[in-house]
């Protein structure tokens, strides 16, 4: 079973990476860019062939690892 996993910054934290890319992209010429949120993605192959305990599995390695759950929000799609 194969799933994704996106991770974003909470709304309210500072992200200066997102501020970098936003000033790159009105230097390349781009206008109209309000705001720019960077974050990751995740592709996970796992051997579990139950759903639930696929997204139970998930879960817990994000809590545990894959977010830092105090200013990162994540979320999982099964594919």
């Amino acid at each position: 079973m194969k799933a994704r996993v996106t991770v974003t910054l909470k709304t309210g934290v500072l992200d200066p990476q997102g501020k970098a890319i936003e000033g790159a992209l009105g230097a390349l010429g781009f206008d109209g860019i309000g705001s720019v949120r960077q974050g990751k993605v995740i592709d996970i192959e796992l051997s579990e062939t139950d759903k639930a305990a696929a997204e139970a599995k998930l879960s817990d390695m994000c809590e545990k690892l894959l977010a830092n759950t105090v200013i990162e929000n994540y979320h999982i799609d099964i594919l």
